[in-house]
Order: C-alpha cells, then sequence, then structure tokens
C-alpha cells in the first residue's frame, strides 16, 4: 500500500492510496465469500462457493464493489497511522480509479485545527479599569428603589420617574429592501417603560425615547421622528428613519420606598450602610467584567494577529451547532421556539445561520484555539483546591435556576453524571481564568510562569478524566456563583 498525502488550502488532507495487488486479491476473495453466505448458490452450502463459481453467479463488478467496501473500513485507520494525519472527523472517499491492475483510492481527511501563537509575549497593552465613583453606587441604589416601588394611577401629564403605558405605532420613511411591512419591528401595543432621567443603552424603539413621553397625559398622542445614528448597536438600523406615532394609555407615579435601615433589610441585609457596601463591591464587580469583557476580547484579538490559525470548515460547522443550541436552549426557557424565533426576526434559518450564527462560531472557534494553546504552552493546571471552589460555586448555580439534585432523573447515577459534567465545566472555567490572567500579565509586561499554588495539592485533573464527586452531598453547601 502506498500513500501520496497532500495538504490542502482548506486543511484538509488529501490522501491518494495505491493498493497492492496481492491486497486486493485478499479482499476479493473476502467479498466473494461474504456474497456467497448472503446469496443462495444451486449446489454449494452458503460461503462454501469456489471464487469462481461465485464470480459467475454475481459478477466480477459484484465481488470488486464489496471488496472495496470491505478494504476502505480495514484500511482507513492504517492510512491515517501511516500518513501521519490527525483528523478532527470522520473523512470521505472521494474518488475509487479503476483505470489500472489495482485500484487507487482518494481519501479527503478535515485535519484538526493548528494554532502558531507567533511572538504573543511582545503583545502589550495596559489594564486601565478604574473602580465606579459614588454616583454609579447612588444609581444603582435608585434602580433598587425602584424595583420595590409602588404604583399608583394620576391624572396628569407624564414626568420623570413615572411608570408609564403607551401604544407605539412605528414604520419607515423607506421601506427597507425585502421588507412588505413598513413598521416591521417598529409597533407594539401596551409597552411599559419607566421615564428616566438618564438614557440607557438597549432603550426601546432608541436610546432617549421616553423623554419624548414628558408632558403626555393618558389619552394624547405625540408623533416623534427619528434618525437612527450611523454608529448604532442594532447594525440593521443604522442610518434608517423612522416615525412612530406614540399614544400615552396610562400614566403611575412611582412611590419609592425610604433609603433607610428598613428599606435594607427589606432587600436582605442588615443595615443600610451594609445595604451601601453591597452595592458598592456589585457595581464594581459588574464595572470591571464589562471592562474585562472588552479588555480581553481586543487583547486576543492583538494576539491573534500575530498568530497563525489554520481549521476546516468542520470545526466552524461543529461550533455553529453549540450556538443554535444554546440559543435553542434560551428560547426554550423563555417559552419560544426556533421557528417562532426566525418569524419575530423576519428571517430563514438559512440566513440566521449565515450572517449571524457561523461569524459567531467563528469567533468563538478562534478563541477557543488561542486560549487552548496559551493553556498548552504555558503549562497551566488545575488544582484541586480552585476546582473544589468552583465546583461548589457552579451547583449553587444550578439551585439558584431552580435545578433540584435531589430530584434528578436517574437516581444516583443521573447525579454522578451530573457531577462529573459539573467538574469539568468547572475545570474548564478554572482554566480559562488563569489563561486569561497570564495573558493579562503579558500584556502589562509582568510575566510570570505559571506555577500552581503553595498550598494547592497535585494537579486535579486531565480533561477526560473527572474526580469522583456526589452531586447531591456538594449541592448541600452554601457557595454562591453569580452567571456568558
Amino acid at each position: 500500500m502506498n500513500i501520496e498525502k497532500q495538504i490542502l488550502d482548506d486543511h484538509q488532507a488529501k490522501l491518494i492510496v495505491d493498493i497492492d495487488k496481492e491486497q486486493m486479491d485478499a479482499f476479493k476473495r473476502r467479498a466473494a465469500r461474504k456474497l456467497a453466505e448472503r446469496g443462495k448458490i444451486p449446489g454449494f452450502r452458503p460461503g462454501k462457493a469456489p471464487y469462481n463459481i461465485v464470480a459467475m453467479h454475481f459478477g466480477e463488478e459484484a465481488i470488486t464493489e464489496q471488496a472495496l467496501e470491505l478494504l476502505v473500513d480495514d484500511i482507513y485507520p492504517k492510512v491515517l497511522e501511516e500518513a501521519k494525519v490527525e483528523p478532527v472527523a470522520a473523512g470521505s472517499l472521494e474518488n475509487v480509479d479503476n483505470e489500472g491492475e489495482t485500484p487507487k483510492l482518494t481519501f479527503r481527511v478535515p485535519l484538526v485545527p493548528e494554532v502558531d501563537l507567533g511572538d504573543y509575549h511582545s503583545v502589550r497593552m495596559p489594564y486601565e479599569w478604574v473602580a465606579p465613583g459614588e454616583e454609579a453606587v447612588t444609581a444603582a441604589l435608585e434602580n433598587l428603589r425602584q424595583r420595590y416601588a409602588s404604583t399608583e394611577t394620576v391624572e396628569r401629564e407624564v414626568q420623570v420617574g413615572d411608570y408609564v403605558l403607551v401604544d407605539v405605532e412605528g414604520s419607515y420613511a423607506k421601506p427597507r429592501e425585502g421588507d412588505d411591512d413598513k413598521s416591521a419591528g417598529l409597533s407594539r401595543k401596551g409597552f411599559a417603560t419607566i421615564v428616566r432621567e438618564e438614557e440607557r443603552d438597549g432603550e426601546w424603539p432608541y436610546k432617549g425615547f421616553n423623554k419624548e413621553l414628558v408632558g403626555l397625559k393618558a389619552g394624547e398622542s405625540k408623533t416623534v421622528k427619528y434618525k437612527y445614528p450611523a454608529d448604532d448597536e442594532d447594525e440593521s438600523m443604522r442610518g434608517e428613519k423612522v416615525k412612530f406615532e406614540v399614544t400615552v394609555k396610562i400614566v403611575r407615579a412611582m412611590m419609592l420606598p425610604d433609603l433607610d435601615d428598613d428599606f435594607a433589610k427589606q432587600v436582605g441585609t442588615d443595615s443600610l450602610d451594609a445595604l451601601k457596601e453591597a452595592m458598592k463591591k456589585d457595581v464594581e464587580a459588574n464595572s470591571q467584567a464589562e471592562y474585562d469583557d472588552k479588555y480581553f476580547a481586543e487583547l486576543i484579538e492583538m494576539i491573534k494577529a500575530g498568530a497563525t490559525l489554520k481549521y476546516h470548515q468542520h470545526s466552524v460547522e461543529h461550533e455553529s451547532e453549540h450556538v443554535l443550541d444554546e440559543l435553542r436552549q434560551r428560547l426554550s426557557r423563555q417559552g419560544m421556539d426556533m421557528e417562532t424565533y426566525f418569524k419575530l426576526r423576519e428571517t430563514t434559518q438559512e440566513k440566521f445561520i449565515e450572517e449571524e450564527v457561523t461569524p459567531v462560531a467563528k469567533k468563538r472557534l478562534e478563541r477557543s484555539l488561542i486560549m487552548d494553546e496559551l493553556i498548552r504552552k504555558e503549562n497551566i493546571q488545575v488544582d484541586n483546591a480552585a476546582l473544589d471552589a468552583e465546583f461548589g460555586q457552579t451547583l449553587t448555580e444550578l439551585q439558584m435556576q431552580g435545578v433540584n439534585l435531589n430530584e434528578m432523573r436517574g437516581g444516583r447515577k443521573g447525579q454522578k453524571q451530573l457531577a462529573e459534567a459539573v467538574a469539568m465545566e468547572s475545570a474548564s472555567r478554572v482554566l480559562t481564568r488563569r489563561a486569561l490572567d497570564m495573558m493579562k500579565s503579558i500584556a502589562m509586561g509582568e510575566y510570570k510562569p505559571f506555577e500552581l499554588p503553595a498550598e494547592s495539592a497535585e494537579p486535579a485533573l486531565e480533561a477526560e478524566s473527572p474526580p469522583e464527586v456526589e452531586a447531591p452531598a456538594a449541592a448541600e453547601s452554601d457557595e454562591a456563583k453569580a452567571s456568558e
């Protein structure tokens, strides 16, 4: 068996295999016996007819076809091993050339991704997060008060701080290509909103819209014209000119609770000072998390610019399946299916995958490849202490989401499977955090080789071998975890 290997531009191997005559003859004999076992040949017991009789009965072409099926199944693993090819997915038999004395088989095999991070130790990017000031904490406390506020209907015009119910009828100044409905996605009946002093990202239908309601009374209407900025967060709305007909249905004044010790106890803290301290920590944690998301996204892009990533399209498609599965699960928790979601988005599954899922999957894949290679090169590991802490956090998060670990289907077997899954997820989270910390230290010029904490035990686990843990017992702990 002679193998010619070609590595193609799309990161798959093309393997051209010349089959030896003796090897082919042996498989033809096996094929003849197999055909003789399945079919009845007069005068012979199943599988006992001579080769020439089987050939006369079924034909040489049928024997050769059967022989090739047996041959491919038998030699494919040997071909991969001999050619030193590591597949990321099952290969395919592209062609069978029977022009010669023996057949020539051509396989295409998608290869596992390859990553060269380049000189990533030279990447520099300052870490400049600054803790929010008192204004941010004050705003967070006000938001908390609004969540616990009561309301009452008032017969006056809308003021800042009011809770308002409105009907919004929107229309595009110029119908967009492919839209039959001039108001697609721009209209809502019974839309509830709070008229806040500050403008907020994500406000519908645009940032600052709520201020347009000030001065209106229940039953009054107003026409609002708006042009979305060229850099709007929603790419589909950038530059669009829109007209909104707004009708106020109900105006309700909000009565905020006093900011005192009683309110602090109502929300679960001992005193107002304790509440303020808790809110300060929460605001800082959220602010730093938001900064970190942007910081590391940019830092990974900088590393990627100097790296070389090679992967087959199959890897992107595999990641796309994960993206779709996650979306499907989120929609299910909201009582919605994918078909309804596509209708609301005015798109098709094919278009959605091409325009939204695939770009996200590609970005996630490349980030994952970079992170995995950095973990490998820097020998970053998980220790028992870190794994135990993360494991408890993850279990508590499941409990907060309503998962009753003691009532899982499958009894102890199901609980053990969950425990193993949580252990793997926990290890992944610890590795990711440590890789990001390493990345940050390099970018700040403060690199130190990774070392396990001195007080920790030996590395906790290999990726494919989670530790033995019992989910129900661990679930009784009080560790907490906040949830990508």
